[in-house]
């Protein structure tokens, strides 16, 4: 059968969204740590960043500021390596301070060039790190790729998990399958006493997933060591591998390799009503 997807898809088994409806809910952390768990077990893993507006990938993967990726043959973007995985961002294209001052459609077509221009090599596994919300990147990602499916990142808040719905009635419209709910900052303890307590509240996670007939499939606490770490550009995978948050990163990536196995690989059709 011939393979109708773009050159540069040609070569990847799975392309999988990391999805929130609203910011700040550890997207970004997730992406890399479980990119970084599937790489651990052996698989071939890319990232592509597609938060045109707030990229944090090239951060959070200890890459030198004012790094630019190479070019073949003046078309193609060669990905940056870090841990090894292959990454391309819009932090590599663009001055670090630089606003983008974009509106939609230009920013859909910045995502297209990186998505389509950037000369992945065979991969199992393409993880995109969504930017949050539900619109012209999203719609683009799920119109040019043949996105595998999507994992939505939440925490316990009521306000959270009204966005998160949101992005999987998405997800939903565009017959990209949910693979399952990651809820971070499902608790915090305190690092003096060790009191856990649930401040954003409890069980929203699994009640989302219990509502879209999808599974929760990681639970992370609010953490100061996972933050210090991606800052660092050493995720929690890489910085401490035997850490408790590193098996529930080493566990959602084997959760995921299993979603993953026979999913249909066809071109979903976009229908969206203005409803």
């Amino acid at each position: 059968m011939t393979d109708t997807r773009p050159e540069s898809l040609q070569k990847i088994k799975h392309i999988v969204a990391v999805a929130s409806g609203k910011g700040g809910v550890g997207k970004s952390t997730t992406t890399v740590n479980v990119a970084l768990a599937m790489a651990k077990l052996g698989y071939k893993v890319g990232l592509l960043d597609a938060d045109i507006y707030g990229p944090s990938q090239g951060l959070m993967l200890g890459i030198t500021e004012g790094t630019h990726p190479e070019t073949m043959e003046e078309k193609w973007f060669v990905p940056i390596t870090a841990h090894g995985i292959s990454v391309m961002s819009m932090a590599f294209l663009v001055d670090a301070n630089a606003p983008m001052v974009w509106r939609g459609p230009m920013a859909a077509g910045a995502l297209q060039q990186m998505l389509l221009q950037t000369k992945w090599d065979e991969l199992d596994y393409l993880f995109v790190d969504m930017p949050p919300g539900t619109g012209d990147i999203q719609l683009t990602l799920c119109q040019k790729a043949q996105v595998s499916g999507a994992l939505i990142v939440t925490t316990p808040q009521d306000l959270a998990l009204l966005d998160a719905r949101k992005g999987i009635e998405m997800f939903n419209k565009v017959n990209v399958p949910v693979l399952g709910i990651v809820e971070n900052m499902s608790t915090h303890v305190c690092s003096q006493c060790h009191h856990e307590e649930a401040i954003f509240g409890e069980g929203g996670g699994a009640s989302l997933a219990q509502q879209y007939g999808t599974e929760l499939l990681a639970s992370l606490p609010l953490s100061m060591t996972i933050r210090q770490q991606v800052d660092s550009g050493q995720p929690t995978v890489v910085a401490d591998p035997s850490a408790t948050a590193s098996q529930t990163y080493n566990q959602l990536a084997q959760a995921l390799v299993g979603k993953l196995d026979g999913v249909s690989q066809a071109m979903p059709n976009i229908s969206i009503d203005e409803d």
